[in-house]
């Protein structure tokens, strides 16, 4: 064995040595490039500039400022609003508040971007309302916290801002257009399988269409929404960077929750600063310590050593890229998902760009597997905020998520293999 493949051995164990036995991710990543840093000579000045320079980004400020944005709408009062909004659009379809909880969170995504915050939100309201309609609680806390995962893949998102700084030289409004579409195929397959369960369960069906009540919860919500579009089109237009448009959206998102929704008072700004601000710096401990692995993954050839071992098992592209799913679900399950963006991008992405998947196409696909793991256990954070806020043990939510993890994976296979899904909206929009 090579001196760089024992150091990668190394890295990689003290990493998920740590891990198991209970230490913080960003601590277990910082430790494990430190011990290797000492083991191959280098010195240990090198890993605090690396963690220095992997925050020193002025594109990372784009994340704090799309967090706090989030923060702010959630407590402004969109989120009633998109949920009358989905009401008035699909209320009429067969499991009608199945199919509300899951269009609510496709727009819920576009305010907040998080899985956890998706299943709060949106679960305190529509879970016991599904309940008391008659639809078993297990059930809707299962279409709730699989539907969850949309709000990662539809823009504005934090995480494809990570993935960017992940994978360099990644355009983040191509990130962007590349999420809308799988997030609509994620939505498409979860309301075929509830439409199915409705039927065989008979779950009532909700009122027929109203054009004029829809546009009303449309005018109603578009304030909210708005500042999804003053972002999305501002990135792709040029004319904001994406660290510009973040803080402008949180600009625009303070005006609409103290000035036009009114639901935000001036005495709750510290509350909501102080809950993005804990968020906030998660993220930057994660990101500068995710920096000094990247560094040494790089540095040791780790991405060569895992596509080495990929194209020992098989020669087949459909073979390696089920393999790399395989890889991040399970990953997904046992850590964190900014972690992981940060400290799987610069190992898988070139075996995905040998096999010929462009990067906006791979974006889409980690954040599936990595949405799928916070459901699922044993660490599954969405999962655990799903049993408490329906106070459904754990235990019973797992079988009743069984269709649904089936339900994902169909849907993640399709964005895997069928690269229009991702790349058609980016090609067509940004020549």
């Amino acid at each position: 064995m090579t001196a760089n493949a024992s150091a990668a051995l190394l890295l990689l164990g003290v990493f998920f040595f740590l891990v198991a036995i209970g230490v913080q991710i960003a601590y277990s990543v910082l430790f494990a490039s430190t011990v290797t840093a000492i083991y191959v000579g280098i010195p240990a000045a090198t890993v605090v500039q690396n963690l220095v320079k992997g925050i020193n980004i002025y594109s990372l400020m784009a994340v704090p400022f799309f967090i706090l944005a989030g923060e702010i709408m959630m407590q402004g009062g969109i989120t009633d609003r998109l949920i009358r909004l989905s009401q008035a659009l699909v209320g009429w379809v067969c499991g009608s508040l199945a199919q509300i909880n899951i269009v609510a969170c496709l727009f819920f995504g576009a305010i907040s971007g998080s899985s956890a915050a998706g299943t709060s939100a949106i679960g305190s309201m529509m879970i016991p309302h599904m309940k008391k309609a008659g639809y078993d609680v297990d059930f809707a806390t299962s279409v709730t916290m699989s539907s969850s995962v949309e709000c990662m893949l539809i823009p504005p998102s934090h995480n494809m801002v990570l993935f960017a700084l992940a994978a360099g030289n990644v355009s983040i409004a191509r990130l962007f257009l590349g999420g809308i579409v799988p997030g609509f195929v994620l939505a498409a397959v979860l309301g075929a399988y509830c439409y199915y369960v409705a039927k065989k369960r008979n779950y009532p069906t909700g009122e027929k269409f109203r054009l004029q009540s829809a546009l009303q919860c449309l005018k109603e919500s578009l304030p909210g929404l708005a500042a999804v579009l003053i972002v999305v089109v501002g990135v792709i237009g040029g004319i904001f960077t994406a660290t510009e448009a973040a803080a402008v959206a949180v600009l625009y998102s303070l005006i609409v929750g103290i000035f036009i929704y009114k639901e935000i008072k001036f005495r709750d700004l510290f509350g909501i600063f102080a809950r993005a601000l804990r968020t906030m710096s998660i993220v930057l401990i994660l990101t500068g310590s995710s920096a000094c692995f990247s560094w040494f993954v790089a540095y040791l050839n780790v991405p060569a050593y895992v596509s080495d071992f990929l194209l020992g098992i098989s020669r087949s592209r459909i073979v390696i890229l089920l393999l790399m799913n395989v890889l991040l679900i399970f990953c997904g399950m046992i850590m964190d998902m900014a972690a992981l963006i940060l400290i799987m991008t610069p190992i898988l992405l070139p075996i995905a760009l040998k096999l010929g998947m462009e990067p906006v196409q791979f974006c889409q696909v980690l954040i599936i597997n990595l949405g799928m793991g916070l459901i699922t256990p044993p660490v599954g954070g969405t999962l655990f905020i799903g049993s408490a806020i329906s106070g459904v043990r754990v235990e019973k939510l797992i079988r009743a998520m069984a269709p649904f993890y089936v339900m994902m994976i169909i849907a993640l296979l399709l964005v895997t293999f069928i690269p229009t899904l991702s790349l058609g909206l980016p090609n067509l929009l940004m020549k």
